[in-house]
């Protein structure tokens, strides 16, 4: 009879256990957790949306036509190998190393079309340019990547390459921590930014 008491006692005393835990650390600290999220950092929170509904700054997107060609009028982001080309939900690298040979081609074949589009010497061409990041959907490309397509994005716009560097050289964010990484370029901003300049 005693060890029956123990049993039900000691499953009563873990199913309050288990509901008070849920409701703090569940319920109570999502909540919490959210709230100082939406107070202090609203756009970060909610997915660091782009305006017009264009998409996340977190999340690089291509600027490609229905064929898959770049559109000239605008910076063409870095390659991704998430789906069927920056994939939220697949994002990933392509896993190869290298020394693989159909990543060696896939990079010489993407390094003689960017040269080809921005009418350069194929070893000017950035590494960014031609290599997937680790996850696939990364938005932002080299500052030496953006400086090359200036001349492209101007022609094709109409505008004087001076203003178009100008408006690049406005966009650079620096390092992590001032000393993390490499100055880099969000090209979704960048292209929505020139977007915005042309039609004001």
């Amino acid at each position: 009879m005693s060890s029956t008491r123990t049993a039900l006692r000691t499953t009563g005393v873990a199913v309050r256990a288990m509901l008070i835990l849920t409701l703090v650390l569940g319920v109570g600290y999502t909540l919490v957790i959210t709230g100082i999220g939406q107070l202090l950092l609203p756009s970060q929170a909610n997915g660091s949306p782009l305006p017009d509904d264009k998409g996340s700054a977190l999340i690089g997107q291509s600027f490609t036509d229905a064929d898959g060609e770049a559109l000239p009028e605008y910076f063409q982001s870095r390659p991704s190998a998430a789906g069927d080309g920056y994939d939220g939900t697949s994002s990933g690298g392509s896993n190869l190393g290298p020394e693989n040979a159909d990543l060696i081609t896939a990079i010489q074949e993407r390094k003689a079309a960017i040269a080809a589009r921005e009418g350069v010497d194929p070893s000017e061409v950035p590494a960014d340019a031609v290599t997937a990041s680790g996850s696939g959907l990364d938005p932002h490309i080299s500052v030496a990547y953006a400086l090359l397509q200036v001349p492209r994005v101007a022609e094709a716009r109409g505008l004087p390459e001076a203003e178009v560097r100008a408006l690049v050289e406005s966009r650079i964010q620096g390092r992590d921590l001032g000393f993390l990484g490499e100055e880099r370029i969000n090209v979704a901003e960048l292209n929505l930014a020139l977007d915005e300049q042309e039609g004001a």
